[in-house]
């Protein structure tokens, strides 16, 4: 836990808080406008030692990066250019991320998967190897831990990577269960893959960027689906996936060769694919209808209320076998009390904890996540609203700073994904 004083602590916790990496941003940028640098940035990163450095630091500095502190990391929250444009260009062009924060691990052993299993609602047993899913870790309660990418690299080989923020209390999860799944003769074992970063390179021009720095023929790598290659002379994890809803990747490469790597990528867009930093992978996620953990996915959410029901295999749905399993099977049966829905609005952009209520007056949920979409130039936010409320085209009122303004529910995502899928 990264320990600021005074302001400068109540800004950044509501702010971290509150979810909205785009707001932070702004926030950040016109305080360094308006302030003397040397002296806010004293006073923003007076912790600055204590907080952990990715292999493209230096990098990022060197290319304009405004660091802040994230998941007791110092991450980029944008480059020279704004977040809005950022957000733009991602999709138009293409944009790299430094996602190095995030914790990759393997599971290895002949029950690696049965042992997963007990933990997260995919049906992994069911995957084709080298191929992967979104899943949720649950609790005892059914709500999530976390959600994950996992990926089925063999029959004996599970890969996966676990967010940022959450990496302490998702590996003494694991580890607690696989002591116990261990001492029952399970065969699994894991390692954390610290000697890799992780980048993510999303856009239409991803594709067509990265072939140049491998002689695989990438034509054939389908959206949710990993390899072991090489790119830019050094053996990497590809898994064609992303967050931001566009066609792209996600490539594990080891550290020593991640700014080489970045470099290349850059280079053989000629320009087009920027770097990008933290504000605009939250707009480009909201954009997409995608959850946020911490704001839109919670202990305390299953992954039925959170509009993940899509992600609880079907055998699984069958047999259980999973963390509060029996509440999810339930709420699949009845249905959840509140569900995950996505919202425009007029007036200021709504944002984390903003009320929502029904043409009456009375409260029926609340915003999660929200914004101002860079891309359809309109206010986007998602939220949870009671069942029998959550019907595509309701009228609504958001209360933003205690004033209602007009609302209504949409279906996600914002914006049209363009996976990469056999036609």
């Amino acid at each position: 836990r990264i320990r600021f004083s005074g302001k400068v602590s109540i800004f950044l916790k509501e702010k971290m808080r509150g979810g909205s990496l785009w707001q932070l941003g702004q926030s950040i940028t016109r305080r360094l406008a308006q302030s003397d640098k040397k002296v806010v940035s004293r006073r923003y990163f007076a912790s600055e030692a204590d907080l952990k450095k990715t292999a493209l630091y230096d990098f990022h500095v060197a290319h304009g990066g405004k660091m802040v502190p994230f998941a007791g990391w110092s991450m980029p929250i944008q480059y020279k250019d704004s977040i809005m444009d950022s957000t733009v260009n991602c999709r138009q062009n293409g944009s790299l991320f430094d996602v190095a924060h995030m914790c990759g691990l393997s599971l290895k052993g002949k029950d690696c998967v049965s042992f997963l299993e007990t933990l997260v609602v995919a049906d992994v047993a069911g995957l084709a190897p080298g191929t992967g899913s979104l899943t949720v870790f649950t609790n005892e309660k059914g709500g999530a831990i976390d959600d994950s990418v996992i990926t089925k690299v063999t029959d004996e080989h599970i890969y996966l990577v676990v967010n940022a923020g959450c990496r302490d209390k998702d590996l003494a999860h694991i580890e607690e269960h696989m002591k116990a799944f261990k001492s029952k003769g399970g065969d699994v074992s894991w390692h954390i893959h610290d000697e890799r970063s992780l980048l993510a390179l999303q856009g239409p021009l991803a594709a067509p960027v990265l072939q140049h720095l491998t002689k695989e023929d990438l034509s054939k790598l389908y959206f949710g689906q990993f390899q072991i290659l090489d790119i830019n002379g050094s053996t990497c994890f590809l898994t064609r996936t992303g967050y931001t809803g566009e066609d792209g990747f996600e490539i594990s490469v080891p550290s020593e060769h991640a700014v080489d790597l970045a470099k290349a990528i850059l280079e053989k867009s000629e320009g087009k694919v920027r770097l990008t930093g933290l504000g605009a992978r939250d707009s480009l996620r909201l954009e997409a209808g995608l959850c946020l953990y911490g704001n839109d996915m919670e202990q305390h959410i299953s992954p039925v209320e959170a509009g993940l029901t899509w992600a609880i295999g079907k055998r699984r749905r069958a047999e259980g076998g999973f963390l509060g399993a029996d509440v999810i099977l339930q709420q699949l049966k009845d249905g959840p009390t509140i569900r995950r829905v996505g919202f425009f609005s007029s007036g200021p952009p709504a944002r984390s904890h903003s009320e929502v209520h029904d043409e009456s007056g009375n409260k029926i949920g609340e915003i999660t996540s929200g914004g101002f979409s860079p891309n359809l130039k309109k206010n986007i936010a998602m939220g949870y609203v009671k069942s029998g409320q959550h019907k595509n085209g309701t009228k609504m009122k958001i209360l933003v700073r205690g004033k209602p303004y007009e609302g209504n529910i949409t279906k996600m995502p914002f914006v049209a994904t363009k996976y990469y899928k056999p036609t």
